[in-house]
């Protein structure tokens, strides 16, 4: 049978009760298309298609390679999975999951469509630094959400910029868990890591078993200091081979207060035992912190220059 391989669904497809109208977003383990639900409201469906070990075959129906099947299928019910336990989380601060179905020999995941920016997006769309105002507020929200993820059993695995979507009102809302793409990734080495390196924490590099809240909080204190930074981190395996990371309290000292900076040192730590251990703890740190002074913004030139600076 002839196969398309990384073809996405086609605009104007319909696909149960929605109609496909483009594809945002593609990797090597989903597709996420914008779609119309019957009352012509705007969803995001997130398709499960691991282009590594499956293909689209004529007839858009997605199937596993000869020696992949029983691989997909574990892919499959992780993916099932995690939408059954996002479904039961209502939060602000977290993608909303509204439906999840199969079609097309593979899983549906459909989530309300957020109208705003990414962070990433955010980020580099200002002329210097967020603010640390701006920071706290972003990172205590977020918490919020976060904490209920972690009551749920569940990781994010994935916390980077561009899954933290800024809505019109300024809220934040996580998006894009990477759960099951780690237990995918885990299971055999043709799938591509889940990880983003420079947000990905080092036990997502070398020890899954010491996986926990203090993962996620690795991604935070990264996305953090990519707000000071306007780029990636060094990514953790590097770090562990020779730690050139400039801490956050050198690289922002003229422009962030000293707590919040040992606070994103303290989260980028190597050894998860140094880390905050839970969310509430590092929410709390960057709330009641909030009032305080803040220092003057400075230029994005004075960090390229710190980042040039040989050491």
């Amino acid at each position: 049978m002839a196969a398309s391989k990384n073809l996405a669904l086609p605009t104007g497809y319909l696909l149960h009760d929605y109609e496909i109208r483009k594809v945002l977003s593609s990797g090597g383990f989903s597709f996420v298309y914008l779609a119309r639900d019957k009352d012509k409201q705007i969803v995001a469906i997130k398709e499960y298609l691991p282009t590594s070990i499956a293909v689209r075959t004529v007839g858009y129906t997605v199937q596993p390679n000869t020696d992949d099947v029983a691989l997909f299928r574990h892919g499959l019910k992780c993916f099932f999975d995690e939408g059954l336990s996002l479904a039961k989380i209502e939060h602000k601060n977290i993608v909303r999951v509204i439906n999840f179905f199969r079609a097309n020999e593979t899983v549906y995941m459909v989530m309300q469509y957020e109208r705003g920016k990414s962070l990433q997006d955010y980020i580099l769309g200002q002329a210097e630094p967020v603010s640390e105002k701006f920071i706290r507020r972003v990172f205590g929200e977020l918490s919020n959400g976060l904490r209920e993820v972690h009551t749920q059993k569940l990781l994010h695995l994935d916390i980077k910029p561009a899954n933290i979507y800024i809505r019109l009102d300024g809220s934040p809302v996580l998006l894009d868990f990477g759960s099951a793409r780690q237990a995918l990734s885990q299971s055999q080495a043709k799938i591509s890591p889940s990880y983003t390196p420079g947000f990905a924490s080092p036990e997502q590099y070398y020890d899954r078993k010491l996986l926990g809240p203090w993962s996620d909080i690795y991604s935070i204190g990264a996305t953090m200091y990519s707000c000071l930074t306007r780029t990636s981190p060094l990514a953790a395996n590097q770090r562990i081979k020779k730690d050139l990371l400039i801490p956050a309290t050198k690289l922002g000292k003229e422009m962030y207060s000293q707590n919040l900076l040992e606070i994103i040192d303290k989260c980028l730590s190597l050894d998860y035992l140094e880390r905050p251990q839970s969310v509430f703890s590092l929410q709390k740190t960057l709330l009641e912190n909030m009032s305080g002074p803040q220092k003057k913004m400075s230029f994005v030139n004075k960090i390229v220059n710190i980042l040039n600076k040989p050491f």
